[in-house]
């Protein structure tokens, strides 16, 4: 067991541990199934998160029969972080993945999602170990990087630190909630390198949707009904080319997992009962 990381509020049932990887311990939640095990389920944060982003859904899934498991990617909050930003390419976040999913699955095939820039990560471990995985869920995610994208981002964090973005949204003098101080403590705490790694990998991946549709693992892509970090029409075009389900979650922007978990759950449970 490790120490939770920050002060929101977790289910009690969450079980903090570490994954050793090539850039050290990765920090992990992991809930059990409250009912009969029905599988392994692996959760990969996005962009500027951490495996905190999963905590309402992890116990939903786990109401399923499904054990889950999310964790903090190198970098991420209180996850080792390798000084270098050559230590952040997608490859290395994708050997991570494998890595952990090798881990908790011992060895045994997982159910795989990706949010955000972690689809881009989840489609580079499909990629590398097909067999580890039974199924691929890209949620809130592209078929790869936009050129351009995020580079006042990248400005400022190098010349600001972690929280140059977001003191832009945060003035000094803001009210902030729970949320908002989790997010600033975890940007404090998160490394500059991850930062920078992850905006060369959302503006420079290549679009692998040939490669992924090739290994023949089933796809499910979802987004919500507001999601503005992808087109919405891109990840609809994007589900067609995969030959995967689409599924759009109401209520829900870029972060279905925290605006909708209850919808978001359920249509995990139902995508993974149909692959299992």
């Amino acid at each position: 067991m490790t120490a939770p990381f920050g002060t929101l509020p977790l289910a009690p049932a969450i079980e903090h541990f570490t994954v050793d990887s090539a850039a050290g311990p990765l920090t992990a939640f992991r809930m059990m199934p409250s009912v009969e095990p029905r599988g392994v389920a692996l959760l990969v944060p996005g962009f500027t998160g951490s495996k905190e982003d999963f905590r309402l859904l992890l116990p939903l899934i786990a109401a399923h029969g499904w054990e889950v498991v999310s964790y903090s990617q190198r970098g991420q909050a209180d996850s080792a972080a390798p000084v270098g930003v050559e230590h952040y390419r997608l490859e290395d976040f994708a050997e991570d993945a494998v890595t952990v999913a090798h881990t908790v699955g011992a060895g045994a095939p997982v159910h795989l999602v990706g949010h955000s820039l972690g689809g881009l990560v989840a489609r580079a471990a499909l990629l590398r170990s097909p067999a580890l995985f039974t199924d691929l869920t890209l949620l809130c995610s592209g078929p790869g990087g936009r050129p351009g994208s995020h580079e006042a981002d990248a400005r400022l964090i190098s010349e600001h630190g972690t929280l140059g973005v977001w003191a832009l949204d945060h003035p000094e003098g803001t009210v902030l909630t729970a949320d908002d101080e989790f997010v600033r403590d975890r940007l404090t705490a998160s490394s500059v390198d991850n930062i920078l790694g992850g905006i060369r990998i959302l503006q420079s991946t290549p679009d692998s949707t040939a490669q992924v549709r090739a290994t023949r693992v089933p796809t499910l892509v979802a987004h919500g009904d507001t999601d503005d970090a992808w087109p919405i029409a891109a990840q609809r075009l994007m589900a067609e080319e995969l030959g995967a389900q689409y599924r759009v979650i109401p209520h829900a922007g870029h972060l279905p997992n925290l605006d909708n978990p209850g919808f978001t759950a359920a249509m995990l449970n139902d995508f993974w009962a149909s692959t299992s």
